[in-house]
């Protein structure tokens, strides 16, 4: 392909991006499935018209799969509201993540041990990615849902985001050296590196903060962004930390530093300046990055499944069952915690997506014991099956609230005839 016709092709899948997120507003249809599908056909038509090395995807995907994550995980923690009168429905939303997400890992890794025959270590390292919410998904596809719901929904994707990371790199490294995944040491080493790496993101929060009020050149924020990607990738590949907390603290305090800087240290730091020029600016510049390496990795990830993947039978089984434990453990913790008719929706949104990807092909660089047949053909499944299950939530609330509507309506004028009465 040409230079010319790149030029072409990448505007125009820019522009179908931007048309699908329209979409997605008006009709809930989530834009992921548009972009993996439009990859899905891209392939098919290169392939037909004879070209077919896509070997050049093994590094890419990668590679924005990171940095999408990094920036999903930033803008995320930007629009996280830190208050007091919100705490509750913080811990409601980390103490879902955790137990969700616990539970998940451990039934998923039994049905991949009991019944697929995977060795303990790998069924839990599969099993980790394929229960981890994501983000990048659900909290756009929360727009529609009442206040409460929806702040719901932000904190608990954005905390199984951060827990599933950790739990992950924390079973990698135990794997690779051949110890147990449950121990005291193990245990009692990775809350050490929890500690350890709040520690230098406060520090590190601290840094950049002051280096974003003395820099007086109009290029400011990609500068905060490079050192950040720079500090996660040695925080994960040199420390061997759960680095994504930086990520996460430092979004944390720039969308909240007038919440959490205590008044006697405020006078260090320019806040009137932040909050009203450059929080602005480097949210805009986030949501834009974000929306850009988005659209790539979805429509790479798609480009990289051939059609010959629907074919085969099996991954609807395996799919089929990890997304039935999936929604019954979500189920019942959410029945047993809420009362209330609401609350029903939140049962739907639990949709997996790049996270998950980002992970599961991850997998592929360590060395641990791999699976045959817990492949990219089940990871698809799964993706798409549970983002068509929000979409089913979506349209049954939508269904409650006519429903609502319409009682009250019915209700009042009920009244007013009993007035004219």
């Amino acid at each position: 392909m040409d230079v010319g016709s790149i030029l072409i092709v990448l505007p125009v899948l820019i522009i179908f991006s931007y048309l699908f997120d329209i979409l997605a507003i008006r009709t809930k249809f989530p834009s992921v499935i548009l972009l993996v599908l439009t990859g899905i056909i891209a392939r098919s038509i290169s392939t037909y018209y004879g070209f077919d090395n896509f070997k050049f995807l093994d590094n890419l995907v990668p590679v924005l799969g990171t940095i999408g994550l990094i920036l999903i995980v930033l803008e995320a923690a930007l629009e996280l509201e830190i208050k007091r009168e919100k705490m509750a429905i913080i811990i409601k939303g980390f103490m879902a993540a955790l137990i969700i997400l616990l539970i998940n890992i451990v039934l998923v890794s039994l049905f991949f041990e009991k019944i697929i025959g995977l060795p303990h270590p790998t069924s839990v390292i599969y099993a980790i990615p394929l229960s981890i919410i994501s983000s990048a998904v659900a909290i756009p596809s929360a727009s529609g849902l009442i206040n409460k719901n929806k702040e719901f929904i932000v904190y608990e994707s954005t905390f199984s985001d951060i827990l599933g990371i950790m739990f992950f790199y924390y079973s990698i490294r135990l794997a690779e050296k051949g110890e147990a995944l449950i121990g005291f040491e193990p245990i009692l080493t990775l809350i050490g590196q929890i500690i350890l790496i709040i520690v230098l993101s406060l520090a590190i929060t601290y840094l950049l903060f002051q280096l974003i009020q003395r820099i007086e050149h109009h290029v400011k924020f990609f500068l905060i962004l490079a050192l950040l990607i720079l500090a996660y990738e040695i925080g994960k590949d040199i420390l061997k930390l759960p680095s994504l907390v930086l990520i996460f603290i430092f979004g944390i305090f720039l969308g909240n530093f007038s919440n959490l800087i205590p008044e006697r240290f405020k006078k260090y730091t320019k806040t009137v300046k932040i909050d009203n020029e450059d929080l602005h600016e480097f949210n805009l510049l986030t949501s834009e990055s974000t929306f850009l390496v988005r659209t790539f990795f979805f429509l790479f990830f798609g480009f990289s499944i051939p059609l010959e993947s629907f074919i085969e039978f099996e991954p609807y089984i395996i799919g089929a069952t990890v997304l039935l434990i999936m929604y019954g453990v979500r189920y019942f913790y959410l029945t047993a915690t809420n009362n209330d008719n609401e609350s029903k929706p939140l049962i739907y949104f639990s949709p997996r997506g790049l996270i998950t990807i980002l992970l599961f092909l991850s997998i592929a660089d360590y060395e641990i014991v791999k699976s045959n047949i817990i492949d990219e053909k089940v990871l698809l499944v799964i993706i798409i099956a549970s983002m068509l299950i929000m979409i089913q939530g979506s349209i049954t609330q939508k269904k409650d609230e006519y429903k609502n509507e319409e009682d009250n309506q019915q209700s009042l004028s009920e009244i007013v005839d009993e007035q004219i009465d």
